[in-house]
């Protein structure tokens, strides 16, 4: 029976086969509570739809549906074929008297039975399943369980299961007391430590594993956990690279597996345990898949190209494999659908939130702004995505540099509801403040929030607190992979985080103490004990597992529903583990369940589980291209060019504006978000009923006229303070003049105009717009009170030119050119094929190029945006002159604003020196081109 809501999410007990299940019905988008357990499979985007309530498309898992009724028929019959303590260890382990308190979970048991059950039960009861190989020469079994489900202890239950065994039952070639663990990097490899039995805080004796009884057995085990990066070797081609005097070739198997595994590496019939085991992927030619990075393919060649050596020189035994996302990149020949074949158990996301493993994310659906023009969607669903916000976060930039105002509006969001929570929980006397986590796209961006936090420019007080916000920089946390043993953790402060700097510790002594943090928060009277806030830019992505995370920010490109999953994993642990009474209200019956919890999203496009296939669709034949690149044999006619990612400006000593030149700011009300609604996913897709929402309004009362205009003049400061020569209090006293000035004048024109009359909703509106204000202002004292102009350069590329161009393949228009260094000139209008063909012959002209694709851009701002302008010739004339030449149909407010920054930085670019003369000049029709060349080459 159909429903428009659910009216209880989790359906199933953590310690039962799950009974039900929830289905969606695209056509009535709604819900169906259906009887029996969901099949094993995934939800994929269908490829013939782009509508913005994709149903999605059900890709079953056959293997994994095959094995199940088989494993169920065998556990009810009382697991016949076992050896004598592999029957005592499942009696044991699903005994609930023993674990009365602490029961295994039922996704736990299922799946260390079904790798049982492939090693001991009857070759009879087998027949018919065939595992697929990933392409080498031992087996890999894949268990794939959801993050948060548990999956450490599924790799005790496994080695425990071998160890004791073959303790036991010395000659038994199908069990192994020797184990290798690895891990994809040290954070995941520290916390995987509790696999080895004679470690202090093992899993075998704090989740009682295994009976106490044989606890002697299991300490014959000889565990040993690593990072891939252990397993990573020079190849014969990076030796012949090598500038030293050390020419020494390849080292063999033999001392390879001796470097890797110590002592233990006289064993034969290794056990190898992957965890995140997705990494571990083999490329079968070649061929590199499409966007993938060449460390990603390092890493995963690497780990399994390792285990391969091993197995040549000792033997593996089994290779289990432990993933939530157990995929493979697009690009991999033998495998179509990216999903490893080999994957044998599946307990995945929504069997998870069925059950109650884990929190439910939920995704802002809507919101009171104007929607993103193609999706429909929020624009706070994926902020990542907005061009705007894309453009400004792509570019280098100090950590000063505002933020754009959508992200700050999302931030004002997430932090206001961040506060109500943490309200909550400290009333709930917890310890711990809840967390919020941004996974930014690049280090500046990471910078630019820490700042904003620190500052107080989310205008969450709560949040200004920088020894609660975790900043985690990528290269510090690199230098801390490398250490060996752990350093002592230092006292920590009842109330701040640790401060590297107060205990006199080494940069590497810093780096580990910053990992420990990282792995502590939420941990009281750990190092992270009272994080609040972790911003990073790729690090979270796994092994960091705060149970204490409530709120998630994206700001960076989400490729793949397989990153989304990824990122949003890290906030989906449970805090509680209680179970409730609950009445059923379609049966009467009792059931003990978790209570929901739930992580609130912004940014993360969380709809589909992970698929990148094309199968089945046949691909058009590609179009003719050209080749377009410089051409050595005109190097004569190369263009060179300051590379100035910005204009610093000296500015003079008392700070004016002519008000008639200051052009109005126009800030929409519907640009901004003041109300905000999340619903909770399942199956990809949201449940409206449950939606709830986060209201500014409450929050508007806050911001009063003063605070606006302080808090607007700081920011401006903050830009013109490193340029200011005079007394910085009388700079700000000026800033504070100019913006009351023009914030109560009428340059600030709010839509609908009617809120100029509504003073809490034109506060909020100017505060949610703040960048835009503050940019918008500062640019306007820039061009009216700057004595001396200085131009920053990209450390990295100081000087461009056009030798710098990549070659590239296009299917638009294109002529060779005479004059230019690059070969063909790509046209964009018959007005560029005119001109392009002008300069080629025009006599005061020695060396022309279009601006396709070659870096040369001006970084302008338009209604308080950073943008990048690039324009569409630069022209050398014969006379040394450089021209910077544009054509313009028509002229536009924005197009004024660029000739206003191309004219800063032609100033600039000729008051530096060094670059010869520049001008620039604009082309209105196609006619009068002719008449500029003219005017500049005099």
């Amino acid at each position: 029976m159909e429903k428009g809501s659910i009216d209880r999410l989790i359906i199933n007990s953590p310690y039962d086969e799950p009974s039900e299940h929830w289905k969606y019905h695209r056509e009535t988008r709604s819900f169906s509570r259906e009887t029996g357990r969901r099949p094993a499979g995934y939800v994929v985007a269908s490829e013939s739809s782009k509508a913005f309530d994709d149903p999605g498309q059900f890709v079953e898992i056959p293997l994994v549906n095959q094995i199940r009724p088989r494993v169920s028929s065998w556990r009810a019959q009382g697991y016949p074929g076992v050896s004598g303590i592999t029957k005592r260890l499942l009696e044991y382990w699903t005994d609930p008297e023993t674990f009365e308190l602490r029961r295994f979970f039922f996704c736990q048991l299922e799946a260390i039975e079904t790798l049982i059950w492939l090693t001991e039960a009857s070759p009879a009861d087998r027949v018919g399943i065939d595992i697929p190989s990933d392409g080498g020469d031992f087996m890999r079994l894949c268990a794939k369980m959801a993050t948060g489900s548990g999956k450490t202890i599924v790799m005790a239950m496994l080695i425990a299961w071998q160890a004791i065994n073959k303790a036991t039952y010395p000659q038994d070639g199908r069990f192994s007391r020797t184990v290798l663990v690895v891990a994809p990097g040290l954070t995941v490899k520290n916390r995987l430590a509790v696999l080895d039995p004679d470690a202090s805080n093992n899993y075998y004796e704090s989740f009682r594993i295994v009976p106490s009884a044989l606890l002697p057995k299991l300490r014959q085990a000889d565990v040993l956990v690593h990072n891939w990066h252990a397993l990573s070797w020079e190849t014969e081609e990076k030796i012949k690279k090598k500038r030293s005097v050390d020419k020494r070739g390849p080292k063999s198997d033999e001392a390879y597996v001796r470097d890797v595994m110590g002592n233990l590496s006289g064993r034969q019939n290794i056990l190898i345990i992957n965890d995140e085991a997705h990494h571990a992927w083999r490329l079968v030619d070649s061929s590199r898949p499409k966007g993938l990075a060449k460390s990603d393919i390092d890493e995963a060649t690497k780990w399994v190209g390792g285990l391969d050596r091993i197995h040549r020189s000792r033997g593996i035994l089994t290779c289990y494999d432990f993933s939530a996302t157990p995929f493979t990149p697009s690009g991999n020949k033998t495998n179509a659908e990216s999903l490893f074949g080999w994957i044998v158990s599946d307990f995945g996301l929504n069997d998870a939130i069925e059950s109650g493993l884990v929190k439910t994310p939920r995704v802002v659906i809507r919101d009171d702004a104007v929607p993103d023009a193609k999706t429909y969607r929020s624009k706070l669903y994926h902020i990542y995505n907005d061009p705007e916000v894309k453009d400004d976060l792509s570019r280098k930039a100090r950590p000063s540099d505002p933020l754009p105002d959508l992200v700050i509006n999302a931030y004002y969001l997430l932090g206001f509801d961040w506060r109500e929570t943490a309200k909550d929980w400290a009333s709930a006397g917890l310890k711990t403040p809840p967390v919020m986590i941004t996974v930014a796209n690049r280090t500046e961006t990471a910078a630019r929030v820490k700042y904003a936090f620190d500052t107080n420019r989310v205008r969450i007080e709560e949040l200004a607190t920088s020894e609660k916000t975790l900043h985690i920089d990528t290269k510090v946390l690199e230098q801390a992979e490398s250490t060996v043993e752990p350093i002592a953790t230092p006292d920590v402060d009842e109330h701040d985080g640790p401060d590297p700097s107060d205990f006199g510790l080494t940069k590497k002594e810093q780096a580990e103490l910053l990992r420990q943090t990282v792995d502590t928060v939420g941990q009281v009277g750990k190092p992270g004990e009272k994080i609040q806030a972790v911003i990073s830019v790729g690090m979270l992505t796994e092994g960091w597992d705060a149970k204490t995370v409530t709120h998630i920010m994206g700001l960076r490109a989400f490729s793949s529903q397989l990153l989304c999953e990824q990122v949003v994993g890290r906030g989906l642990r449970r805090t509680a583990y209680e179970l409730t009474e609950h009445v059923d209200p379609k049966t009467g019956q009792v059931k003990h369940l978790f209570d929901p919890e739930y992580v609130n999203i912004f940014g993360v496009p969380f709809t589909f589980l992970p698929h990148e296939t094309q199968e089945g669709v046949i691909p058009p034949p590609p179009r003719p291209k050209t080749i377009i690149e410089p051409v050595t044999e005109k190097l004569e006619h190369e263009i060179k060019w300051p590379n100035i990612i910005r204009v610093e400006s000296l500015y003079r000593p008392r700070l004016e504006l002519d008000w008639k030149k200051v052009k109005a700011l126009e800030l929409n009300a519907s640009d901004t978000a003041k109300l905000a609604e999340l619903a909770p996913m399942l199956a990809g897709k949201p449940d409206i009923s449950k939606a709830s929402q986060i209201d500014l309004e409450k929050l508007a009362r806050e911001f009063r006229p003063q605070r606006i205009i302080f808090e607007t003049a700081r920011d401006i400061y903050d830009q013109m303070n490193p340029n200011w020569a005079g007394e910085k209090t009388h700079l700000l006293v000026q800033l504070i003049r100019l913006v009351e000035q023009f914030i109560s004048s009428r340059k600030v024109q709010l839509v609908p105009s009617s809120l100029q009359n509504e003073p809490a909703s034109r506060q909020l509106i100017i505060t949610l717009n703040m960048a835009k204000v503050v940019q918008h202002i500062w640019e306007a004292i820039r061009f009216q009170n700057a004595e001396q102009r200085v131009p920053v350069f990209d450390e990295d590329q100081p000087i461009r030119s056009t030798a710098d161009m990549r070659p590239w393949y296009t299917g638009k228009p294109c002529e060779y050119t005479l004059r230019s260094h690059i070969n063909f000139c790509t046209y964009d209008s018959t007005w560029e094929a005119s001109e392009a063909y002008e300069l080629d012959r025009n006599p005061v002209v020695h060396s022309w190029v279009k601006n396709d694709r070659l870096g040369f851009e001006i970084f302008y701002i338009y209604r308080g945006i950073v943008k990048k302008y690039r324009p569409d010739f630069i022209v050398r004339l014969r006379n040394g002159r450089t021209l910077v030449l544009e054509t313009k149909g028509q002229d536009s407010g924005i197009a004024r604003t660029k000739r206003e920054f191309l004219e800063e930085w032609i100033c600039t670019v000729n008051e530096y020196g060094g670059f010869g003369k520049w001008s620039h000049d604009i082309s209105f029709d196609p006619g009068d081109i002719k008449d500029i060349l003219v005017r500049h080459s005099r």
